[in-house]
């Protein structure tokens, strides 16, 4: 490409041809014409939080692959310790993104979790692949499933306790949902307690909880050290539910919007390249296990990201509803309606004391924009919504239609 072509060509126009159905336009043409064009990013180097988790992965390729150069920007990942630790460092300008749970981002805008500040959801880092473990004990008394779970505790009453990894976080509504459609209320019948993710594992071999819902590895794990079961997965409750999000703060958005476009753009891409076949799979795992990541081993990483499951007590099973980072880039659109979905459960379960303006608050803090840009610069397709239905794990169906109407219809709330 010549250096005249550099300089008359911009990013913008590359996006405006591409979205009125131009073709002939390379993905690296328009990668370069966003690093060097008119839109270069405000910000070149950015800091982004992760958390010790196998859907980290797509954040921490597109910096190890180098994706994120091509897009004119240098990701840091920086492990954290906490999904309340990386709150505080979003809030208070430490980090500039974070791989974080969907509903720590929309919690911390509605005030739910800590300071309030206002909230940006860039894209959706993954789908599925988490999953609820029960104690070994419980197991061995018949709770291997959700009916198992509610027959022993109506049976031998006693306080459990639970585990989940925020309060108004993925896993801790996935945990709620899971136990009310079983008939378990998580309020009254349970103590549930929050644990950081890679802690789960020593806490439940110390005997301080009896169940844990927790994104991979931390699942498979207790399943290798014999101390827990697979009772569930996440995507039996909700197949291809939201799951973690590219989240910052809208005031970052607002100062940095090419840098928000860059950044996007580069985990589309390195999402893409997780999911194109088993060698990246394959080298995705053994370098997410490092120390510097996820720290643990290759083999409690790499068999549940190819859909291959057990339960800890001999079931095992081809799931295809695995973890997936972008599957032809249908997982990270962040469509309005999964938004809309965390406020209606943190409604359900007393976080939220009255109905919040759902699609607003949704238009507010997902930043569809940014993110069709994006997607045009990775060459990735758009859906033809904002909007998606899903049917969960009770039969009941979400489409974002009538969201207050929704959040009251479970008979288990708080």
């Amino acid at each position: 490409m010549t250096d005249l072509l550099k300089t008359k060509l911009s990013r913008r126009s590359v996006l405006q041809t591409a979205a009125v159905g131009a073709v002939g336009v390379s993905p690296a043409l328009r990668a370069l014409v966003y690093a060097a064009g008119s839109d270069k990013p405000e910000k070149e180097e950015v800091k982004i939080g992760f958390i010790p988790l196998t859907d980290c992965a797509s954040v921490v390729m597109a910096s190890v692959l180098g994706i994120d150069k091509k897009y004119g920007v240098k990701i840091i990942p920086s492990k954290e310790a906490s999904w309340a630790g990386v709150r505080d460092k979003l809030v208070n300008g430490e980090l500039d993104f974070a791989h974080a749970l969907y509903g720590l981002v929309y919690g911390v805008h509605m005030g739910e979790s800590g300071p309030k500040k206002d909230m940006a959801v860039l894209m959706t880092l993954n789908q599925n692949g988490q999953a609820i473990t029960l104690s070994k004990k419980l197991a061995e008394k018949g709770a291997v499933d959700g009916p198992g779970l509610a027959k022993l505790m109506a049976a031998e009453k006693r306080e459990y306790t639970f585990a989940q990894t925020f309060p108004t976080g993925t896993h801790a509504m996935w945990l709620y949902y899971w136990m009310a459609a079983n008939g378990i209320d998580p309020i009254k019948d349970a103590k549930v307690i929050t644990v950081p993710p890679p802690q789960m594992v020593a806490n439940m071999r110390v005997g301080n909880m009896d169940g844990y819902c927790v994104g991979e590895p931390w699942n498979h794990r207790a399943i290798i050290d014999g101390i827990g079961i697979t009772a569930a997965t996440t995507q039996d409750i909700w197949k291809d539910h939201p799951e973690k999000v590219l989240g910052t703060t809208a005031e970052f958005v607002k100062k940095n919007p090419n840098t928000c476009r860059a950044v996007t753009a580069a985990i589309l891409e390195a999402g893409r390249w997780i999911d194109s076949g088993l060698a990246n799979k394959n080298k995705m795992a053994e370098t997410i296990a490092d120390k510097s990541y996820v720290n643990t081993s290759v083999d409690a990483i790499n068999q549940r990201i190819l859909g291959r499951y057990q339960n800890g007590l001999g079931k095992t099973w081809d799931d295809p509803n695995y973890m997936k980072f972008y599957n032809e880039g249908t997982v990270n659109f962040p469509y309005l309606s999964d938004g809309m979905w965390f406020l209606t459960q943190q409604k359900r379960w007393g976080l939220l004391k009255d109905h919040p303006d759902y699609l607003a608050v949704a238009k507010q803090i997902n930043q569809i924009d940014i993110y069709k840009q994006a997607a045009a610069a990775s060459n990735t397709p758009l859906p033809k919504s904002d909007m998606r239905s899903s049917k969960l794990m009770d039969g009941v169906v979400w489409d974002g239609k009538d969201p207050k109407k929704y959040a009251d219809s479970f008979k288990v709330h708080a």
